[in-house]
């Protein structure tokens, strides 16, 4: 028994470098998606200290209101200007409505907050746009082919392709503007960052924005592949261990942890799952966060943190 479970699985890798090749690939192309969801939550965190609870349900609202839109009969590219518009709109009113009035609070409230905040934005989402599942067409091309007997989907390589983009634009944004180093001062004190000048609503708005766009661009994906229904705001849940594992300040961290969640549950389910009754790819990347809380828990590129009493 000891033997099928630790040496039989990577027989068959060694057997079969084809299919092996062609599972790791299929793992990467779904991390990708888990790393668009993760970026959102990197982006608010990074700014303020904050972890965003609303984020999944940002991703789903976005995707909601972009399929309401064409439903109605707006052109795509008018549905999508007015989505981004719809999102930034989104940013102003948590800004004014809510976080203004956390200036300086301990995260725990904050955070609280943002679960009121994913609350109030489902409701929203089903009252404007209903509650069933809605088809997103955007013209992404779906077609699959074949190069050296692997099975590639152009669907999935065109969602990599956006990943790595809005990847290098938010790490340039973050490292190389003078709003992203705002960004970063606003996140270490509140206030301090107003003691200088750094003006927090504005900064807040933005970076709330750009959650909103990343949301929406994660929402597209998502909604495409799987269709657009109230279960896509669960998918936060599994972009939690790609943050645990990436670190929650690094936005190049979002996306190798979801690259490692995204091969290792595809590796365990297909080699490992039939040995233990299949399922592993539900609960393989909680355990391996699990892992990581335990011997690293500031994540692979994640800001270690010493505190002094």
């Amino acid at each position: 028994m000891l033997y099928n479970f630790l040496i039989a699985p990577f027989l068959d890798m060694a057997g079969s470098p084809v299919f092996f090749a062609e599972v790791v690939i299929s793992g990467l192309l779904t991390g990708v998606m888990y790393s668009l969801v993760a970026l959102g939550f990197v982006l608010i965190f990074k700014a303020s200290g904050v972890f965003n609870f609303a984020q999944g349900v940002m991703v789903l609202f976005a995707a909601l209101t972009l399929v309401g839109l064409m439903e109605r009969g707006v052109p795509v590219w008018l549905a999508l200007i007015l989505t981004v518009a719809v999102m930034t709109a989104l940013a102003f009113a948590i800004e004014r409505i809510m976080l203004r009035h956390l200036v300086n609070q301990e995260g725990i409230i904050l955070f609280m907050a943002t679960i009121g905040l994913s609350y109030v934005l489902q409701g929203l989402g089903e009252t404007l746009w209903g509650s069933n599942v809605k088809r997103l067409d955007v013209g992404i091309p779906n077609a699959s082919f074949e190069i050296g007997g692997i099975l590639l989907n152009e669907f999935d390589l065109f969602a990599a392709a956006s990943g790595a983009v809005l990847v290098t634009v938010l790490a340039v944004f973050f490292h190389y503007t003078r709003i992203g180093r705002a960004l970063r001062a606003v996140a270490d004190d509140h206030q301090a960052a107003l003691s200088v000048g750094i003006p927090l609503k504005h900064i807040w708005i933005i970076v709330w924005s750009v959650a909103g766009v990343v949301g929406l661009v994660a929402g597209i994906m998502w909604g495409a592949k799987s269709g657009v229904q109230f279960s896509l705001s669960l998918i936060a849940l599994k972009a939690l261990p790609v943050l645990i594992l990436g670190g929650f300040t690094s936005v190049p961290g979002a996306i190798v942890g979801g690259l490692i969640i995204g091969v290792g549950e595809k590796v365990a389910e297909i080699y490992w799952g039939p040995l233990v009754g299949g399922a592993i790819e539900t609960w393989f990347a909680y355990m391996l966060a699990l892992a990581f809380l335990v011997f690293r828990p500031q994540g692979l590129f994640g800001e270690r943190i010493i505190e002094r009493v």
